[in-house]
């Protein structure tokens, strides 16, 4: 086989274009995803511990913003939130990425869970999942806490 032919070097450009595709779908790049959901995930968390429930329903995912008005959201994290007291601590547990969750439409989302204490409840798991809005932001678009 002559390696200078045409057809043997388009084979070869075809096999390094291949892996330039795999680098760009690389662990770092889904690395740097989870790291951009993580940030965002605690951004709004922050929110939500100093009460600003309201704050936290602008911040969050389009889809999150259109499965709750403002005014249930707001009743419905007093509810929850307030009776478990001050936040005093909060521990990444588990990080994992998703395309597909129940309930929700298919998309890109991490789905981040927390060993939290507050005051009231010395033992949580916080369960925030950010998602990949449509204008390439990560927002928060779930949250659950047991």
């Amino acid at each position: 086989m002559d390696i200078t032919s045409p057809s043997v070097r388009m084979k070869h450009l075809a096999s390094l274009a291949t892996l330039v595709v795999l680098a760009a779908c690389s662990p770092q790049a889904a690395n740097e995803d989870t790291r951009r959901a993580e940030a965002a995930a605690r951004s709004w968390l922050g929110l939500v511990d100093a009460a600003d429930y309201a704050q936290s329903w602008d911040a969050a995912a389009a889809y999150f913003r259109n499965s709750i008005s403002q005014p249930q959201w707001v009743a419905r994290a007093s509810a929850v939130r307030g009776p478990l007291g001050e936040l005093k601590s909060r521990h990444l547990s588990s990080v994992r990425s998703a395309r597909s969750l129940p309930g929700a439409p298919d998309g890109e989302y991490v789905v981040i869970q927390f060993s939290t204490s507050f005051a009231q409840k010395a033992a949580a798991t916080e369960t925030v999942t950010p998602m990949l809005d449509a204008d390439g932001q990560w927002r928060v678009s779930g949250y659950y806490i047991r």
